[in-house]
């Protein structure tokens, strides 16, 4: 049965640090709902209320603009192995692009100052409410590693037209128009 919650507790602190993935949700009152698998390996939680995770280029850049016009967001973690178990984190998500100074701080902090090669932004979720249900409907699987393809995607994008003109090309706009605000000039 569902149970909620004020904030992430030590039991789900320790079952977010076992999950291999997890899903971030985001939508505009006009979009397309968007659903992104993540990897855990570049998550973090700061405190019992907000979490970040460093975002890596990708074909769109649906949440940026999702959540830059309505900052709605959801991350769900399944449990695939042991018990069954599904935890959601609900709150306000922002952006924090790579050129403002909270990114390079949080680099430094929680990344020990080393970024992977396609880092785009880090999304940041405000939580409001934490939200554990069964998950007996989740199936079990084995987590085999974590795929190769991204990692040598972005290195031969770099090399040939460079990851900044790949975004410039495909993560300006989300799939709907809205923009993402990537490469905007910073607020003074």
């Amino acid at each position: 049965m569902a149970k909620q919650y004020p904030d992430i507790d030590a039991v789900q602190h320790e079952f977010i640090l076992k999950q291999k993935i997890f899903f971030t949700a985001t939508a505009t009152a006009e979009s397309r709902v968007n659903v992104s698998p993540r990897p855990t390996d570049h998550f973090r939680i700061l405190g019992p209320n907000r979490v970040i995770y460093l975002d890596l280029t990708g074909s769109g850049n649906e949440t940026a603009a999702h959540t830059r016009i309505d900052g709605r967001m959801t991350i769900m973690f399944c449990s695939f192995e042991g018990p069954p178990k599904i935890l959601r984190l609900y709150g306000r998500g922002r952006i924090i692009r790579r050129d403002s100074a909270e990114y390079a701080t949080l680099l430094a902090d929680h990344f020990g100052n080393s970024e992977p090669l396609g880092a785009r932004q880090m999304a940041s979720l405000d939580i409001d409410l934490v939200q554990t249900s069964c998950g007996f409907g989740v199936p079990l699987f084995d987590y085999a590693g974590e795929r190769p393809t991204l990692t040598r995607w972005a290195e031969a994008k770099e090399k040939d037209i460079g990851l900044d003109a790949y975004r410039r090309q495909k993560n300006q706009f989300s799939i709907d128009g809205l923009p993402t605000g990537l490469f905007e000039e910073p607020a003074e």
